[in-house]
């Protein structure tokens, strides 16, 4: 199975989906089925709460039973349709697991697609709970149910929430210090007395904006299709290289993280005068 959901845009911008796997869909499926027996289990409480009670209602035993058994269909078919449309391709267990719905190229579920994923989910759960829906899952190299494939739809993780406050952080609020060990490995150099020394010259020239920005790509190039992550990472080390006065070129995630380690080394030195 893929795990990751790649989207090129008509702007070459390429957008990266983690999808969902089998387990945290099932997980969503028990959760999602709890609730709808629940309300099943209340809609034919109150049936027989009438049916014994009577409450002076002109209506006869048949006409009761023909009023819970529309509310329970509605219920049993539109719960899905309706948080979804309500959500954003979200039902509740989908969104306690923070999974969602999207249509194939990362749009937006709508009515129809919903209808068209829930409506075939009578097939996919024979003949018991998702039994043909997990081994088309199995096959299927999106995890996608025949309900997914009708639609056009598959399930995906959401990320992490970007808040302006994730952005806009000290830079150097998460940076553990820096160690010889660890400086020799990210390629820093380190004198006789174990004392880490820099080997970039000009390290001085970058500042704390250019620190937060390489961290930002190291962090989330994972998230990046590989076409963008190589073209925004070359982009990147190009320029950095070109202001520090190294040649261009070479292995782009060990420079990126040796300007990393230095410029740290760079600052605690610079603290310490």
């Amino acid at each position: 199975m893929e795990e990751r959901y790649t989207i090129d845009t008509p702007e070459n911008i390429e957008f990266a989906y983690t999808i969902a796997g089998i387990g945290s869909r099932f997980l969503a499926a028990i959760i999602d089925s709890f609730v709808i027996i629940v309300l099943q289990i209340a809609i034919w409480s109150v049936f027989q709460f009438f049916l014994s009670n009577r409450l002076n209602l002109d209506l006869i035993d048949s006409q009761l039973a023909a009023i819970a058994t529309f509310l329970s269909f509605c219920f049993l078919w539109g719960y899905y349709i309706i948080f979804e449309m309500i959500w954003n391709g979200q039902s509740l267990g989908k969104r306690v697991l923070g999974l969602r719905v999207v249509r194939e190229g990362g749009r937006p579920i709508t009515f129809a697609s919903s209808a068209i994923r829930n409506l075939i989910r009578a097939i996919d759960f024979l003949p018991s709970f998702y039994g043909i829906g997990v081994i088309t899952m199995f096959i299927d190299r999106r995890a996608r149910r025949l309900g997914d494939l009708a639609a056009g739809t598959l399930v995906i993780k959401e990320g992490s929430t970007v808040t302006l406050e994730s952005l806009t952080k000290p830079a150097f609020a998460a940076v553990p210090p820096t160690s010889s060990a660890s400086a020799s490995v990210a390629g820093v150099g380190v004198d006789g007395r174990g004392e880490v020394k820099l080997t970039l010259e000009n390290i001085h020239v970058l500042n704390d904006r250019d620190y937060q920005l390489i961290q930002e790509f190291l962090s989330r190039r994972n998230e990046l299709g590989s076409e963008a992550r190589l073209r925004l990472g070359s982009q990147l080390a190009s320029g950095l290289q070109a202001r520090l006065g190294v040649p261009q070129g070479g292995e782009i995630d060990r420079f990126l993280q040796l300007v990393v380690t230095e410029y740290q080394v760079y600052r605690q030195q610079q603290t310490r005068m």
